[in-house]
């Protein structure tokens, strides 16, 4: 199973980083593969998944939204926005954090975007006991300016980053420039399925119990496995966890949705899969936005958690191998996507996985009758009410200019 031992899914990952943290990375994967065959531990975070962030997560048949599609199509939500903390970021914190613990570290240190990893990483420092300091943009600080009181209620410290685009990317910077800094005291907790290995495996290893619920809980509803599974990938951890457990059903599609931005010009976008070029970005090969002297460019999306440059170096392999395929959707689209949620089905999805509702409407005419869809509902909305005011009216119904 990918990843090999040097971490590459095919031309895909590796580690790329400065010896600084060599000997970090080497403890962490070391610690992950003892955690893996040690019983304790995988009860500890089982319990800790069920009692403390809420699963097992319903699998809700969205039967108002399916009619509005047609073709008799039977589209599922894999309900992630009712864990605790409100999105699928906890699945793998906590996890990260039992690490952390073990590994005798008395500080986490994350990167931020949409702020929802932020609020999970400070969550379970709070938990566990740990220092927490989370790097969030400027830009992303104002447009997710809740989660930062949030971060900030659990005890963490948010360190604004100025730099550059002033969002994810250059939190990450920021956050690897002060982990060279503290590596023996500090644990890095990185959010996505991104960075340097064993970070890619291990934060999809912890993801992947979204879609082993997801398979069981199809088989009991339908009797048959899914036509299609369906999210939004930024850096790619939750779609990841979703896919995994199918990835040896060939019948079964994958489909990755990414920010498609204002347009699919440069800077104006962050559809990395659709757009991208092999370099390497934050530790790890992959595909990443750039220009044709190698530098990143900048990127631009209405969903703060995924206005990112790089992608997971599984979700590269993937696109490669032709075992997904990945699509855009454009900042109007998307939030016409949540507001066509919220309007059928009573919910009201975060600005992510409002990429993958839109783009439902595009394959809707793709498919056999009767298909069945999973769609990763990764996070909830709360976070997001502010920009969806500005762009949609306070009452939701008036589409402003995007």
């Amino acid at each position: 199973m990918l990843p090999d031992r040097t971490g590459h899914f095919g031309p895909f990952g590796g580690t790329f980083v400065p010896e600084t943290v060599m000997a970090a990375l080497a403890e962490l994967e070391q610690a992950y593969a003892a955690a893996r065959r040690d019983a304790a531990f995988r009860r500890e975070l089982g319990g800790l998944l069920r009692d403390y962030a809420g699963r097992p997560t319903p699998l809700y048949h969205a039967k108002r939204l399916s009619r509005a599609l047609g073709r008799n199509l039977r589209v599922y939500l894999k309900r992630e926005d009712l864990l605790h903390t409100g999105a699928h970021k906890i699945n793998n914190t906590l996890g990260q954090g039992l690490l952390a613990v073990r590994m005798g570290k008395r500080r986490l240190i994350a990167e931020t975007g949409a702020g929802q990893h932020g609020v999970a990483t400070a969550t379970v420092a709070a938990l566990f006991g740990l220092a927490c300091e989370v790097f969030m943009g400027e830009e992303d600080m104002r447009r997710q300016a809740l989660n930062v009181v949030r971060m900030r209620l659990l005890g963490a410290r948010v360190t604004p980053v100025a730099s550059g685009t002033r969002t994810l990317k250059d939190a990450c910077n920021e956050a690897i420039r002060n982990w060279v800094t503290t590596v023996r005291t500090s644990h890095y907790c990185i959010g996505s399925v991104v960075g340097p290995h064993p970070y890619p495996m291990l934060v999809r290893d912890f993801q992947s119990v979204i879609g082993r619920e997801a398979r069981r809980q199809i088989l009991a509803a339908e009797g048959r496995l899914p036509t299609v599974l369906l999210a939004c990938v930024g850096g790619g951890s939750n779609a990841i966890g979703l896919f995994h457990p199918f990835r040896d059903d060939r019948r079964v599609r994958f489909i990755g949705v990414e920010a498609g931005g204002s347009s699919l010009a440069p800077g104006r976008h962050a559809a990395t899969l659709l757009k991208g070029r092999i370099g390497v970005l934050h530790g790890s090969r992959s595909l990443l936005l750039q220009d044709r002297f190698g530098q990143v460019l900048p990127t631009a999306s209405i969903s703060a958690g995924l206005d990112y440059p790089g992608v997971g170096p599984e979700h590269a392999y993937y696109q490669l191998t032709g075992r997904a395929r990945y699509a855009a959707v454009s900042d109007a689209q998307a939030l016409r996507g949540a507001q066509r949620l919220a309007r059928t089905e009573g919910i009201l999805p975060a600005l992510e996985p409002a990429h993958a509702i839109a783009y439902l409407k595009r394959l809707a005419p793709r498919l056999r009758r009767g298909a069945v869809v999973i769609v990763g509902l990764s996070g909830r909305g709360d976070k997001d009410v502010q920009t969806l005011a500005d762009h949609l009216g306070a009452d939701g119904a008036h589409p402003r200019h995007v």
